[in-house]
């Protein structure tokens, strides 16, 4: 789709949330009460929908009353008052956009500090559409997007913390995601785990698994090596554990995020490609990830 939009990592502007109706829709919109009251921002919610052509008589059905009873304002007022009810005193505003929900949150993010997106809505044809769309916005939004799957924890944090999970990439050099990932640690007072996975093609082709190869040594000093450089910066406040690991990222990072509250990807944004601009590896943590997973975009 095409979709140009800057690239950018704000902390002024609004955490915004894509609601849908859904009880995933509305567990996300506390999830992201959380993440707002920790980095003391707003809120915003933002229903984007085709009213007319489906969305109202899908929640009709989903309540069980006619069509002309249920009003798309109603739906973006239930998740206010969810995320007020999770976070007193945070300040919440809402808005209903009668367009393609893809097209709008990525037209919020130009204006967010970050996005917060289910994976899934209702079911039916609507779920296909709405995990559709939350792949669609991470991969063209201009801001950070955080893809909170099914199977997320209720909470931003957990009352000791936690850890976040960082995937370190060949170029994370003052990335992006790097600096996101100190921020995230930081109000959440959780160890961040920075993990650079790294292969050996001779045990790829025999299958053997010997870190104290000599062939092996030169690829697990390069991994440590990047994750040094990518990590010069790191704010001395932070707790960090560094990780080299031998395998495809992909597996590496799902494994990683089993006991993770986030993981952090980063995602290329090439001038002038238009199109999904995700990655194999953040394309894999958004399907398989153990937890709530924050795509944050690096213009290439």
């Amino acid at each position: 789709m095409n979709m140009k939009v800057p690239v950018r990592v704000g902390t002024e502007h609004p955490l915004v949330v894509g609601v849908d109706g859904s009880e995933p829709s509305l567990r996300a919109v506390g999830w992201a009460a959380d993440e707002a009251a920790l980095r003391g921002m707003r809120l915003r919610l933002v229903y984007a929908c085709l009213w007319d052509r489906y969305e109202g008589a899908a929640l009709a059905r989903d309540f069980g009353v006619p069509s002309a009873r249920v009003l798309p304002q109603d739906v973006v007022e239930a998740a206010a008052e969810r995320a007020r009810d999770r976070q007193p005193g945070l300040e919440v505003s809402c808005e209903v956009v009668f367009e393609e929900p893809e097209y709008a949150l990525v037209h919020e993010g130009r204006q967010a500090a970050a996005l917060v997106v289910g994976s899934r809505g209702r079911s039916g044809l609507a779920e296909l559409l709405l995990g559709s769309v939350s792949l669609t916005v991470a991969a063209n939004a201009g801001c950070p997007v955080i893809v909170l799957r099914n199977n997320h924890r209720d909470r931003a944090t957990p009352p000791d913390g936690g850890h976040v999970v960082l995937g370190v990439g060949e170029d994370a050099n003052d990335s992006a995601a790097v600096r996101f990932a100190f921020d995230e640690a930081r109000h959440r007072g959780a160890v961040l785990e920075a993990v650079r996975a790294w292969r050996c093609p001779t045990h790829e082709a025999s299958g053997h698994v010997s870190p104290a190869d000599d062939l092996a040594v030169p690829h697990e000093e390069h991994a440590e090596k990047v994750l040094a450089q990518a990590l010069r910066n790191t704010p001395p406040d932070i707790e960090l554990r560094r990780r080299t690991v031998e395998g495809h990222a992909r597996r590496v990072l799902v494994d990683a995020s089993r006991d993770a509250d986030l993981l952090v990807v980063g995602a290329r944004r090439h001038e002038g490609h238009f199109g999904l601009q995700l990655g194999r590896i953040a394309h894999a943590a958004l399907h398989h990830s153990m937890c709530p997973v924050a795509v944050v975009p690096q213009q290439a």
